[in-house]
Order: C-alpha cells, then structure tokens, then sequence
C-alpha cells in the first residue's frame, strides 16, 4: 500500500509543476536527442543513442514516481488545523534546554522539507519527537550528537 504523504498547498503546486514538465519539456528533449542520436547512422555502435534511450527510461521513472507520489498526496486544510498540539504544518518555537538556543522551524512531509528555509520533516528525529507535543512541554530527541532536550516554545500555523 502506498504511503499518503500531506501538502501545503504551495508543495503539492510545486510537485505538479514538476510533473508538467517533465511530461511536456522532458519528453520533448529525449525524443529530439534520440532523433539526432538515430540521424548519426548505425544503432548499434551508437552510443549516443544508447545514453539518450538511458535518459528516457531515467526521465519515464522520474515521471512514475512523481505521478505516484501525487496520487496519494493529500492537501492539508490550514483551517482545521489547531495550535494547541504540534502536527504538521505547525510553526513550532523551540529552545534548547542546554544552551539556550531558540529555533522556528514548520514541520511539513519529507518532500518538502527544507532546512535552509526552516522547514523540516515530520520523519526528522526532531519532527518525530515533537509531534504531538504541547506548549510548555519538553521533548528528549535523539540526534547524531547525542540526546537534546527541547522545550516547546510557541506552536503557531
């Protein structure tokens, strides 16, 4: 069974931006390179065309995986969404209990993650460890580095 991963709307626009153009400008680009690769005599000593029919089957799985992963994409409906409990979406202030160090991070699926824009995995070990987690609370996450306490801020959408 598929996994349903969730979206903010300008993710699942992006993925399908994506997905539009590969099936349109990707397509286009292989087949005129295997054409001029076929142009330039005999296939089978062609390696050329052997490296173009290989980005084709490259591009057609990219195309696959895309198409599979949006048909179990679900918009998240910000509305619905509340503050009083860390979920998905959720802008959550965090301090490091040991050092003192503030961090905002959104908590949204691995496809969207983006660390240098704030914005990290529910799969993450700090994701993981503060789902669920409410104003006030202190999470114990395991990281790389060893075990961090966090304390939760603020949780903002």
């Amino acid at each position: 069974m598929a996994k349903v991963s969730y979206y903010t709307k300008e993710g699942l626009d992006r993925l399908m931006a994506e997905l539009s153009t590969l099936k349109s400008k990707g397509r286009a680009d292989i087949a005129r390179q295997i054409a001029e690769a076929r142009d330039k005599g005999d296939l089978s000593e062609n390696a050329e065309y052997d490296a173009a029919k290989d980005a084709q089957g490259h591009l057609e799985a990219k195309i696959a995986q895309l198409g599979e992963l949006l048909s179990n994409a679900r918009l998240i409906d910000e509305s619905k969404l509340d503050t009083f409990t860390v979920s998905i979406l959720s802008k959550v202030t965090i301090k490091n209990k040991k050092n003192g160090a503030s961090v905002t991070y959104m908590l949204v699926s691995e496809e969207e993650a983006d660390l240098k824009a704030g914005k990290i995995s529910t799969q993450s070990p700090i994701g993981k460890g503060l789902l669920g987690k409410k104003k006030g609370d202190v999470a114990k996450i395991k990281t790389p580095a060893g075990e961090i306490e966090f304390e939760v801020i603020n949780i903002g959408i």
